[in-house]
């Protein structure tokens, strides 16, 4: 090979990792499995009492819309449209931080805490399965809930593509209270966010605690156990310069 055709084959090289590195998934569109979910894959998700995620439970922004997760899954029902994800996502790191598996008895649902657990019935057959919430989405106005390819498959809608879905929260008595806090403010000089959480505290009778995560260190007020307290502090720091504050949610004492 001469030095123009190594030159060409180093191009194509080039331009082809490149081109793999702008993709996040390894196939553009979504696809159905090359085989279908055996019984065992499509038995109903084992509830568990699972500590909630607190990463996963801040508000967020997906194409330029705002979400704010609940803080709380119990005795939410809702009804809405189904559909599923599987091959394009397959492998893949959920919102949970896990890895998604299209035969397992997962969804991806845009504000129940993870991971939670839910009973969606199909209300076109009548046919229902537990699944864990661990993943968010679906991104879409019109549609409620996604569904592995698995929980699709034994709700019998994995043809259609989408269904109408009664979707309704399942828990377990919790063995510890939740904590609620408020993050107030984040950064990276950990002098000026000592300065207002003193600040804070004379103002308030609030305990706070300042972590260090990721190079950044974060004020949160709290923990409090009662969500109407807090939500009437969130509201009064946000009339004033603390207007990005939010609510986070913790079974453990952060």
């Amino acid at each position: 090979m001469n030095k123009a055709q190594l030159k060409f084959a180093w191009c194509l090289l080039l331009i082809s990792m490149l081109s793999a590195c702008s993709n996040r998934y390894h196939i553009k569109h979504d696809k159905a499995p090359l085989r279908a979910p055996t019984v065992l894959e499509m038995q109903d998700a084992v509830l568990t009492n699972e500590v909630k995620s607190v990463a996963a439970g801040r508000p967020y922004t997906v194409l330029g819309k705002q979400y704010t997760p609940m803080s709380d899954e119990r005795g939410y029902t809702e009804q809405g449209v189904a559909s599923w994800y599987g091959r394009k996502f397959h492998g893949y790191h959920t919102s949970n931080g896990e890895i998604f598996n299209m035969f397992d008895m997962t969804a991806a649902h845009k504000t129940l805490p993870l991971p939670s657990f839910v009973r969606v019935t199909n209300l076109d057959n009548g046919k229902s399965a537990i699944v864990r919430v661990n993943d968010r989405g679906p991104f879409h106005d019109d549609r409620l809930i996604d569904l592995s390819y698995a929980a699709a498959y034994k709700l019998g809608y994995h043809v259609n593509g989408t269904a109408n879905v009664k979707v309704e929260a399942i828990t377990l008595e919790r063995q510890a209270p939740r904590l609620t806090y408020i993050q107030v403010a984040a950064g990276s000089q950990l002098d000026k966010i000592q300065e207002i959480a003193n600040s804070l505290k004379q103002k308030m009778a609030l305990d706070n605690v300042i972590t260090l995560e990721n190079g950044l260190y974060k004020l949160r007020l709290g923990p409090m156990q009662g969500d109407q307290h807090a939500q009437s502090v969130l509201n009064n720091l946000r009339k004033g310069e603390f207007n990005q504050a939010f609510l986070l949610y913790s079974e453990q004492q952060l």
